[in-house]
């Protein structure tokens, strides 16, 4: 499969893929390779151990609360000493991209040297135009994929509790995942079923027409690295609500000018979304200043920023025979 310029190499599942991506460069399946991003989600490829050419890392976050919600606690301690112990000494000597000063510390934490670590800000999406405008009723947006972690249950007790000072409130589910029977079960739960619009995966310009009619985005995940939806729901305007502990949210949300971060739970981010659903003036104002915010990150400068990154990694390798590639090989499963 190829798409712009880049060929996708689809292998083995899971769980193999990181083996056999390691076998596919060992063996030169690849072609002539001058970088490679290993990129760390939880546990790394290892890319170093299969080729000789320079490797740089690539983190989002740090997946210490995550481990035990998605793989209980036995299998979470396997996990957690690998990111943090083992990788981190395998892996000594290399180049890390985090994608916030939230992951950057984090890591640092790990012992990765702090002089190794880049931070490049992912950018904001540019979204299609589209003709839809906010709803006459509050409408909360929770957008991103439905795996645990997200903790879309907290919106759905939220909304439970905003309902009653809201009766006209919905509440739109935008994505997919294997948590979504869990998250159907627990809106009935909750007594929420018949405000609570579950759309699955969506395209595109139902995502922009999605953010377009929303009041304000919850994002109560346990971890985030930067927080994508943040900021794409804030180019079109919608601010949004975040747990501060998730991290790199701190910085995709400017605390009480873009949007809220709260500290604790349900009744807290009840609390949050509640002000700005009550309050028009405030929640305007707080969307054009979300917008300018946007307007900051741009997937252009990321990857200039990025590109510099992996310029100083081949030439430190090949200070004399440097040339910039353009095309590149993704490889999952």
């Amino acid at each position: 499969e190829e798409r712009h310029g880049i060929r996708i190499v689809r292998v083995g599942n899971k769980l193999t893929v990181y083996s056999s991506a390691r076998r596919l460069l060992r063996r030169g399946a690849l072609g002539s390779v001058d970088v490679v991003v290993d990129t760390q989600n939880g546990i790394p490829f290892f890319a170093r151990w299969a080729t000789s050419s320079p490797t740089v890392m690539l983190v989002h976050h740090v997946h210490r609360e995550q481990w035990p919600v998605v793989y209980g606690p036995a299998r979470a301690r396997v996990g957690w000493f690998i990111e943090s112990v083992a990788a981190p000494r395998a892996l000594r000597g290399l180049s890390y991209v985090a994608v916030s000063q939230a992951t950057r510390r984090e890591l640092i934490a790990q012992g990765i040297a702090s002089e190794s670590i880049a931070v490049v800000h992912n950018g904001t999406a540019d979204l299609p135009p589209v003709d839809d405008v906010p709803d006459a009723q509050p409408r909360i947006l929770v957008l991103g994929r439905l795996v645990p972690h997200k903790r879309v249950e907290h919106v759905l007790v939220a909304a439970s509790i905003l309902r009653v000072r809201h009766p006209g409130l919905t509440v739109a589910v935008v994505g997919d995942g294997w948590w979504a029977p869990h998250l159907q079960e627990a809106a009935r739960r909750h007594g929420v079923e018949d405000l609570v619009d579950f759309t699955g995966q969506v395209d595109e310009v139902e995502k922009a027409r999605q953010i377009a009619r929303a009041w304000v985005l919850a994002l109560p995940s346990l971890k985030e690295g930067w927080g994508l939806v943040i900021l794409e729901a804030a180019s079109r305007g919608v601010p949004a609500v975040a747990y501060a502990e998730a991290g790199g949210v701190t910085e995709s949300i400017v605390h009480g000018d873009t949007g809220l971060l709260v500290d604790g739970g349900e009744p807290e981010l009840a609390a949050a979304l509640g002000e700005l659903l009550a309050d028009d003036a405030r929640r305007w104002a707080m969307g054009s200043r979300a917008r300018a915010h946007a307007e900051r990150f741009s997937w252009d400068a990321s990857a200039e920023t990025f590109m510099r990154v992996l310029d100083r990694a081949v030439q430190a390798r090949h200070p004399r025979d440097h040339a910039t590639g353009q095309s590149g090989y993704w490889v999952e499963p």
